[in-house]
């Protein structure tokens, strides 16, 4: 079983939902904001899940057993290797089909899916207005666990999905490369300091992950609707395109409206804000403007 695109609705999880090789994955994360300093305070989503999940969907802790333990960065990509041996205890092998959901924010379920798309696992798609919107429907939800015999997923990197710092530094003077920034408006421009240092990667456009969703419903615009969005940064324009945030959550919902809109060379700074303004000699641009 393949799936249709890197979206999948409500009703095509429906329709397949007990078929043996599909994995439905709950990545639910809830952030709330440090009130002792800059950044967020990670919740893991296990407790919501506990209370109510897709039928046969598994947790994924994205903060601790997904995230590489060794990166000063929180969250940050394992190894590829170490990523499909914990998807592989889970069940997900290569024959598998996977559609990954979370609640409240779909960044959680884009960044869980970027990551398997970096390992060179494509059978995955996010859910379409995720478990909100599998509520709203009335479709089947549960308290029970769901046990899978471990599989075998094999890792099969593609690096060029990630860029470093030292990418990055090097793409604030390089006319190849447009770098967008996924964080609101406020904070793209320094009027709101998140991350200890305000304001933005010098060069960078903002296009504001939650301009990519429909505030109705909660799922995402029109492949249609989303193209002006990055043609107006100029991503079009330019054969490669590096997503950053402030963690390397958010940046990959644009990197996903990128995918949906045809750009052909797409990466996810991992360390994102959160690693540049840890060293002071990087710098940054305050105001709405490139």
């Amino acid at each position: 079983m393949s799936v249709p695109s890197p979206l999948v609705s409500t009703e095509w999880l429906a329709a397949h939902l007990h078929d043996p090789e599909l994995r439905v994955l709950d990545a639910t994360v809830f952030l709330h904001p440090n009130p002792d300093g800059a950044g967020y305070i990670p919740e893991s989503g296990l407790a919501r899940w506990q209370a109510s999940h897709i039928e046969g969907a598994q947790f994924v802790d994205l903060i601790d057993a997904f995230s590489d333990s060794n990166s000063k960065v929180r969250f940050t990509m394992p190894s590829p290797a170490e990523f499909c041996a914990r998807a592989g205890a889970l069940g997900i092998g290569d024959n598998s089909t996977v559609v990954i959901y979370s609640t409240g924010s779909p960044m959680w379920a884009t960044r869980l899916w970027w990551m398997f798309r970096s390992v060179g696992f494509d059978a995955c798609a996010v859910l379409d207005g995720g478990f909100a919107r599998w509520s709203q429907h009335k479709l089947p939800v549960t308290t029970a666990t769901q046990d899978y015999a471990p599989a075998q997923l094999t890792p099969r990197p593609r690096p060029a999905l990630w860029a470093n710092q030292a990418d990055v530094l090097a793409a604030i003077n390089d006319g190849e490369v447009c770098t967008i920034n996924a964080l609101s408006p406020q904070v793209y421009s320094g009027e709101k300091n998140m991350y200890g240092r305000p304001g933005h990667i010098p060069g960078s456009r903002n296009v504001f992950y939650d301009s990519l969703i429909n505030p109705e419903d909660g799922t995402w615009r029109a492949p249609e609707a989303l193209r002006p969005l990055f043609e107006g940064v100029g991503a079009f324009a330019r054969p490669k395109v590096i997503c950053y945030c402030g963690g390397g959550i958010s940046a990959t919902m644009d990197a996903l409206a990128l995918v949906l809109t045809g750009h052909p060379h797409i990466a996810v700074y991992d360390g994102s804000m959160m690693e540049w303004v840890a060293d002071p000699a990087l710098p940054l641009t305050l105001g709405a403007e490139a």
